[in-house]
């Protein structure tokens, strides 16, 4: 028998005023990516057959944001089941099982929509399947009040609740599963008496039970799973409790965190095995680090590739394009951007290595600098496989240094350098013999004159 497919329906024209931002609520981002892109990556790990994100009127960066899902238009915000309401044409001929989900919600997992697509689908056939939760203070959320299964009796909001049912510790979450069958039905029977002259979607549990069809709870044991954000200390608290989980997935995969709590990790950071993590290091979007690798404190890491048994840091930049070999070595104030190091290459100290490849084996001195940007273009540097660039040294792009070559050290290398060459751009020395006592002694004479002076004037 094949199983009913799935749609979602995800709500998404909320301003967010308390955020005070002109970025739309949903498309700040948590753990380097949008609240409502973690919820449609795990929409797309679920399986959903339909998503439609409802949005508001000219929220075009929300729908460019979530392409190619739909998204229908809620145009007045009349309240939440008239936003479900507003996917109708979008949901048209579809007869599965539909979730109504929140984009401002980027902790929800796919095992609980999982267990609310599989209640809905029990046996006893409920039209609605609502998600609980347990917070540490219940505070103004709805109360979720429930019969024997998981049935539910009624969702009563904290303002109508009496003493009894606000000591009720299941709260709603207000994420759905509603048969898409009859989802329409409930819908159109929910009225707008209510002092904001409102549709709330809340309202359809008590319309099933009226017409005998019957809701349930999913309850969810981690509260964060359903945080929602209006604010930005809420989005703050997201964010710490994205990164608890990520911190908590990377140590199950075998990497140390020597301080969990001072490293920041982005929602795609790859931490390979025995990878060791040192405190106030922070990993922005597409990080992919092999086996083996050292990380040391204070890095800060985005959009780099590093192979099995680096060493990167402590005070590294690793920027996108970044991209090391196997044992390569990066150190203190070292920054690299849209460079490769091939394998066992080192920078040590203090460069700038930015539009390069350093081939196998090169040694960059402390000081030196790939000159890659004229005001205008970027050029390319490319250093040879064992080349040594001694201290200082500027390169100049585009320029080619050859394998094994030697650059002196506070040399300015504008022309390609041979393999196996000597390149020095340093002045010649001159040596004057006994001139520093001279110059000690004539200064030391015009201090004294100028203490006279002022003794006198004084």
């Amino acid at each position: 028998m094949t199983m009913p497919k799935t749609a979602a329906v995800v709500l998404a024209a909320g301003l967010g005023t308390r955020m005070k931002s002109t970025l739309p609520k949903v498309l700040h981002p948590v753990a380097g990516r949008s609240m409502i892109g973690h919820l449609m990556d795990r929409l797309a790990a679920f399986g959903a057959a339909r998503t439609v994100v409802v949005v508001g009127p000219g929220m075009a960066q929300v729908a460019d944001a979530v392409a190619p899902a739909r998204t229908a238009v809620q145009d007045p915000p009349l309240g939440t089941g008239h936003a479900v309401m507003a996917a109708r044409e979008a949901l048209k001929g579809f007869s599965g099982d539909v979730l109504v989900l929140f984009g401002d919600t980027p902790l929800l997992t796919v095992e609980t929509m999982q267990r609310m697509v599989d209640a809905r689908r029990a046996k006893a056939d409920p039209a609605v399947v609502v998600l609980g939760f347990r917070p540490d203070d219940p505070a103004e959320y709805g109360r979720l009040v429930t019969g024997r299964k998981g049935v539910l009796n009624a969702i009563v909001e904290h303002r109508d609740a009496t003493a009894a049912q606000r000591k009720i510790g299941l709260c709603n979450a207000g994420i759905m599963a509603i048969d898409g069958k009859r989802l329409f039905a409930l819908l159109d029977a929910v009225g707008n008496d209510n002092a904001k002259g409102e549709y709330y979607l809340t309202d359809i549990v008590a319309i099933a039970r009226k017409k005998g069809w019957g809701a349930v709870v999913v309850e969810t044991e981690d509260p964060d799973e359903v945080m929602g954000v209006n604010s930005r200390a809420d989005l703050a608290r997201a964010e710490a409790a994205m990164q608890d989980r990520l911190r908590a997935a990377a140590m199950a995969n075998g990497a140390t965190l020597v301080d969990p709590g001072a490293v920041w990790l982005s929602w795609d950071t790859a931490l390979g095995r025995d990878v060791v993590v040192g405190p106030n290091v922070w990993f922005g979007p597409g990080v992919t680090i092999g086996d083996g690798v050292e990380i040391r404190a204070f890095c800060h890491i985005e959009g780099a590739t590093i192979a099995r048994g680096a060493l990167v840091g402590p005070f590294a930049r690793l920027r996108p394009g970044a991209n090391l070999g196997r044992d390569v070595h990066v150190g203190n104030f070292v920054e690299v951007k849209e460079a490769t190091l091939e394998d066992g290459a080192k920078a040590n100290h203090l460069s700038y290595i930015g539009d390069s490849r350093v081939g196998a084996g090169a040694n960059i001195g402390a000081g030196t600098i790939t000159c890659n940007y004229d005001g205008f273009f970027k050029s390319r540097t490319d250093i040879g496989a064992g080349a040594f660039i001694g201290s200082n040294t500027a390169l100049v792009a585009p320029v080619k240094v050859g394998d094994r070559a030697i650059i002196g050290a506070g040399s300015v290398i504008a022309k390609d350098v041979a393999a196996d060459a000597l390149a020095v751009t340093r002045a010649p020395q001159e040596e004057r013999a006994g001139w520093a006592i001279k110059y000690r002694t004539r200064k030391r004479a015009e201090k004294d004159a100028a203490k006279g002076r002022a003794k006198k004037a004084g």
